[in-house]
């Protein structure tokens, strides 16, 4: 039997408001993680966001808490080597995974970031959701199948972010989300709703502010 995985509906606007108060509040970097014993106390639920370099994660997590260079955007490959970590006040983390799926970083550091990305997401007991960040323009790819099954594996629900809504026209956007859909089938861990987003023009942000403020 087929999952619909219809796209998340715009939250009412009692919602709405109080996500956006939610993120219109104290969101800090905490710190940068190379290794699991450098985690934060696990204290309060966390979710986390997981792309291939280029995705637009930065640039997401930035147009979400309405400040520009709170994570950095850049079109290097592998620029955030780290497990960043901020605080969304004192409810939750947002936690900014290292991209995967480059192919100009150096083997022996694609291999540690890989490591680190792997045992963070199968053992942090608080991590409640992750999203996974798909291009608009390419849909899901043989690298975005791998997280997902890691996800999988590792019991934690994750919802797909199409990014970058605004590059594409409706009729290729139709494309793209059915690609998703059916891509999905194979995956027990994904959530059952879509959210398609546009940093630049802020399609979606609200819709993502509320899901990540009803997490816990």
């Amino acid at each position: 039997m087929k999952v619909a995985f219809p796209v998340a509906p715009e939250p009412d606007p009692d919602t709405a408001e109080a996500a956006r108060k939610l993120f219109a509040g104290p969101v800090d970097f905490l710190k940068g993680v190379v290794a699991m014993d450098g985690l934060p106390p696990a204290d309060r639920p966390e979710v986390c966001f997981a792309g291939r370099s280029n995705v637009g994660k930065s640039s997401l997590i930035n147009a979400l808490t309405g400040r520009n260079g709170l994570a950095r955007a850049s079109n290097t490959p592998g620029r955030t080597q780290e497990i960043n970590y901020f605080t969304l006040g004192e409810q939750a983390y947002l936690v900014d995974l290292p991209g995967y799926g480059f192919a100009k970083a150096p083997v022996a550091v694609v291999a540690k970031w890989q490591a680190l990305l792997k045992n963070y997401l199968a053992g942090r007991p608080t991590l409640r959701r992750a999203f996974t960040l798909i291009d608009s323009r390419h849909g899901v790819k043989d690298v975005d199948h791998e997280i997902m099954k890691l996800l999988d594996r590792s019991a934690v629900p994750f919802q797909v972010v199409l990014t970058k809504g605004d590059k594409i026209g409706r009729e290729a956007m139709e494309a793209t989300v059915a690609q998703v859909q059916e891509a999905l089938q194979k995956h027990p861990a994904a959530y059952p709703e879509l959210v398609i987003t546009s940093s630049d023009k802020g399609q979606g942000i609200a819709t993502l502010r509320a899901i990540i403020a009803g997490v816990d």
